[in-house]
């Protein structure tokens, strides 16, 4: 069964930073070569960039980038209406997010002119899918997820900002009391924003501070938002690949059945300074091709039923919801 995938999270855009970068690049996991064999429908693009100086011109470039992406033959703007077009049927469809808050704003600069940002953004992607408001480390906004910082005063003004724009809210990098304040902030203002996780795989199965404890996963869940399975080594289990499964089993277990979808986070990884680390994904999980055979494994592990939610239909079930 060659079922259709959807995946929530590359940094392909990033990688494209890069003066002698290609899209059809075999260095990077989720380029064109693979999405296509992985028969992936929709890939999400995070514009990522780190907090500190030129944050911002980061953000703007991959914007850039993006909107001559969705210009390429080999792509198309995916909406729910028309992936299953017959012009799309051998193309990626794309949608763009947001990987850190200090992509339109940094440190430095004033709330106003990093929203001016951000809508600079939107105009060039046409449509951003989700902002995680932090990456590893602290910014204005909050907490990353190796710091400590709950949800500050700009971080507020920022889901002010953004409440009524269909733009959901990804916790994959937040720090554990970002995310519980998020949630308590969306609460006392009675705020309607789909919240994701989109690669983030399970505390209580590896721990890493990078996925998620029980108690977060069970919010998402219970607000019908997404987790998308991570295949970096660190987030799934150093030395057992096949512990994946287990992360399923046990988002299943969460009663997160109708939530569980893919974020593998493929990125380009071979000039990270931290080499203990390379290769940063198994050798079964190494790009976008081992869809196809990740796929045959859930359906044989568990059901078609259950193949068919986590590679595209939650995804999409949460898309139909959000932009309705």
């Amino acid at each position: 069964m060659n079922t259709i995938n959807i995946d929530l999270h590359c940094d392909l855009l990033y990688y494209l930073l890069r003066p002698d970068a290609a899209i059809d690049d075999k260095e990077i996991g989720c380029s064109l070569p693979y999405l296509q064999e992985g028969n992936v429908k929709l890939q999400i693009m995070a514009m990522y960039a780190g907090t500190g100086a030129n944050s911002t011109v980061y953000g703007l470039e991959q914007s850039k980038l993006f909107s001559n992406l969705i210009k390429n033959e080999d792509f198309f703007f995916f909406n729910h209406d028309n992936y299953q077009a017959p012009e799309n049927k051998n193309r990626v469809g794309v949608l763009a997010s947001i990987e850190n808050a200090s992509a339109f704003c940094d440190e430095n600069q004033s709330l106003d002119s990093g929203f001016k940002n951000l809508e600079t953004i939107i105009e060039n992607v046409e449509k951003v899918f989700y902002i995680g408001i932090t990456h590893h480390l602290e910014n204005r906004f909050g907490g990353g997820n190796n710091a400590t910082a709950g949800l500050k005063e700009d971080g507020k003004v920022l889901i002010d900002y953004i409440a009524d724009r269909k733009i959901a809210i990804d916790l994959a990098h937040t720090s554990d009391q970002l995310a519980y304040d998020i949630f308590t902030y969306i609460e006392q203002k009675n705020y309607s924003i789909p919240i994701l996780a989109s690669h983030s795989n399970y505390r209580s199965v590896y721990k890493n501070n990078r996925n998620l404890p029980d108690e977060l996963a069970k919010e998402v869940i219970n607000r019908k938002g997404l987790i998308g399975l991570n295949f970096i080594k660190d987030y799934v289990d150093v030395n057992h690949p096949e512990r994946i499964y287990e992360h399923i089993q046990y988002g299943l277990d969460l009663g997160g059945e109708n939530s569980l979808a893919y974020g593998a986070d493929y990125f380009y990884w071979k000039d990270h300074p931290d080499t203990s680390r390379h290769p940063f994904f198994f050798p079964e999980h190494a790009d976008a091709s081992a869809y196809v055979q990740i796929n045959k494994e859930i359906e044989k592990r568990f059901s078609s039923r259950l193949l068919e939610k986590i590679s595209h239909k939650n995804a999409l079930d949460f898309i139909e919801n959000m932009y309705k």
